[in-house]
């Protein structure tokens, strides 16, 4: 990750926050936070996806710090998977038959060995992307909406983009830039424990205010049982 002017490390900063986030998300009832990573060490962004869903999780955020040669460039933005990255993912699952019993769950039994198999594991793998795209937007919204009450924001819309930890059709996913380390005032604000908990508030309420008003099928959340949680993976920069 990147290193502040002050020397102040990205890791350090989003795995606090990510933290404090996934505290606040554990004593949510009927939520369930999973981190990528519980040390100092190092995971590919291409890798962070397939945890995720190992544990079938309704939700990736990836926690981020930004950095610029403009020492000026301020403010948190979020980002989410762009159509051209979530199509091409998609026509890799296609190639890798293997997979589709991982990728399809229980549907990759039922379409086995018909004719039309190919086909099916197509229609349900693109339902399966609009669906996640869809989620990760709206979620990118409500969190951006709560980021504006606690710091400035860099982009006030969700951008789209190609990257390595948004590399996955098939889970709603978001990458969080909390602001500039590259930006000395930011980096300060960046490294505060106050400040960090203020932007891991502004992240879980809009985790909450999106899966409150659109809970996944079969959640605690949607159900109300208190059976199954809601799992949200985190993971951060390092």
């Amino acid at each position: 990750g990147a290193i502040g002017k002050k020397g102040t490390y990205e890791k350090n900063v989003t795995f606090a926050i990510a933290q404090k986030l996934q505290a606040l998300i554990n004593k949510e009832p009927g939520f369930k936070a999973v981190m990528t990573r519980t040390g100092d060490y190092y995971i590919y962004p291409s890798k962070r996806p397939d945890v995720a869903r190992d544990l079938q999780a309704d939700m990736l955020v990836s926690i981020h710090a930004d950095a610029a040669e403009n020492r000026k460039a301020s403010g948190a933005s979020v980002w989410v998977l762009s159509l051209k990255r979530a199509t091409t993912e998609v026509g890799k699952m296609m190639e890798q038959t293997e997979q589709h019993s991982e990728l399809l769950g229980g549907v990759a039994e039922v379409i086995k060995d018909s004719a039309n198999e190919k086909y099916l594991a197509q229609m349900v793998l693109d339902l399966s992307m609009n669906h996640s795209m869809s989620a990760g937007f709206d979620v990118a919204e409500s969190v951006l909406e709560h980021l504006d009450d606690v710091t400035k924001l860099h982009k006030e819309k969700p951008q789209a983009a190609s990257l390595g930890v948004l590399k996955a059709p098939d889970i709603p996913s978001i990458l969080v830039e909390t602001g500039y380390i590259s930006n000395i005032s930011e980096e300060q604000k960046l490294k505060s424990p106050s400040h960090q908990q203020k932007l891991a508030n502004a992240i879980f309420k809009g985790l909450k205010t999106h899966f409150y008003k659109s809970p996944p099928a079969d959640t605690a959340i949607a159900l109300k049982t208190g059976k199954e949680p809601l799992v949200v993976t985190a993971t951060d920069s390092t």
